[in-house]
């Protein structure tokens, strides 16, 4: 037999079996053990945080004969013809494909695919909703559904499922698969996953096709993550503005077949790491995914970076990750976005001459000595004029100032 994929096999099949959701399942079982169900249901929220799994659920509760505490039973005639798909009182249906005014009479997943048409069709269909006909309406886009829409229907917005949660079912998940998995191996999947059930079990599955014994080593090799070292590294060479030491790293991982966008993408929450740790000290610890050694290691790195320029480097990198997803080369852009963090002269952003100054600031505070030749002096556009950037850094240790241009 085919290989039974783990987001199928472990897919909830009632509402105590949904996690990171209690404000949804419970709302949702008071209903049905009280006999007060609505006739539409909208489910709003995130991909991968369980809408259509509780709709199903919830489909099978409404026709369970067997119905406990609000829950299905999961064995009667209806619960099973339901999972199976041969129940003809419950129909599925894709919006994305089903868009027409013909297709809407049915249960619809991405609804805000649905033509004006077809909208229209829906609303006179909820404005006298048949008696024997309940509405499950799911979508991750719901500020494209109409206000008329949206007033007819009973509202549950999913969450994206905590890191801890997701970890927690990993964890159970991999237990009853007979593999080891270890906490942080767990967290740094929730962390890639980023609040989706639904997105961690696939990666779970690549984990054990590489090894049952499941560390962050193995999670970093089925994701193509770059290590905590490469990121420290590379912010180290952003710090001390070294562009040989970053290229040949981004070289190193490109070579070793590392995700070049996902590497952006990590480098990106290496430096909203820095910056959560700059400005909120101690309690930063609770919404970062890190080892108590890793995190004192980026507390001394933050140490030494200026909050001015870790944002600085937050908007190029998300810049450049954006450019990414619009076609072109991802090695080229990603060490473009390099030279660029290494080199902040190279812009013109307001952010880039803020850091730019502080550095100044820093190297007068040392003593060390830093004046820039006017004759060499950049210019930044100022309303379509080219206007050469003056400052004064005044020595707050009362030795003179420090005069030039930007």
């Amino acid at each position: 037999m085919l290989y039974r994929v783990l987001y199928r096999k472990w897919r909830p099949m009632g509402f105590a079996d949904v996690i990171g959701q209690p404000h949804v399942t419970s709302t949702l079982k008071n209903e049905i053990r009280s006999g007060r169900i609505s006739h539409a249901y909208l489910f709003t929220g995130s991909r991968g945080t369980g809408k259509t799994t509780c709709a199903k659920i919830l489909a099978k509760a409404v026709n369970c004969l067997n119905l406990t505490d609000g829950e299905p039973c999961g064995k009667c005639e209806n619960c099973a013809g339901i999972s199976k798909g041969s129940i003809m009182d419950v129909v599925e249906m894709d919006a994305a494909s089903n868009n027409s005014v013909n297709n809407i009479r049915d249960v619809l997943d991405e609804v805000h695919m649905l033509t004006t048409g077809a909208f229209n069709a829906l609303l006179k269909t909820l404005e006298e909703p048949p008696s024997h006909v309940v509405f499950i309406l799911a979508t991750t886009e719901v500020h494209k559904l109409p206000a008329t829409i949206l007033s007819r229907c009973q509202r549950f917005d999913f969450n994206r499922i905590s890191p801890e949660d997701i970890a927690d079912r990993l964890e159970y998940i991999a237990s009853e698969e007979k593999v080891s998995l270890d906490r942080n191996a767990a967290m740094l999947i929730a962390a890639v996953a980023d609040g989706a059930m639904r997105d961690a079990l696939p990666i779970l599955d690549r984990c054990i096709g590489l090894s049952e014994n499941i560390d962050s080593a193995v999670v970093r090799e089925a994701t193509g993550l770059a290590g905590r070292d490469y990121l420290f590294t590379l912010a180290e060479a952003v710090k001390n503005e070294d562009v040989p030491l970053a290229i040949n790293t981004v070289n190193e991982l490109h070579k070793a077949s590392k995700s070049i966008s996902r590497l952006c993408e990590e480098l990106t929450e290496h430096f909203r790491t820095l910056m959560l740790l700059k400005t909120m000290k101690k309690s930063a610890s609770e919404l970062i995914i890190m080892s108590p050694e890793e995190i004192e290691q980026a507390r001394l790195q933050a140490e030494s970076i200026s909050l001015t320029q870790i944002v600085y480097c937050i908007d190029v990198l998300q810049a450049s990750l954006e450019k990414m997803f619009r076609g072109g080369n991802n090695k080229i852009e990603f060490e473009t976005c390099m030279i660029k963090l290494c080199n902040p002269k190279l812009s013109t952003d307001i952010g880039a001459v803020i850091s730019r100054i502080e550095k100044l600031e820093r190297s007068v505070r040392l003593g060390l000595s830093t004046v820039a030749q006017p004759a060499a002096a950049e210019k930044i556009s100022v309303s379509g004029r080219k206007l050469p950037v003056i400052f004064t850094i005044w020595n707050s240790l009362g030795s003179g100032s420090v005069s030039g241009c930007i």
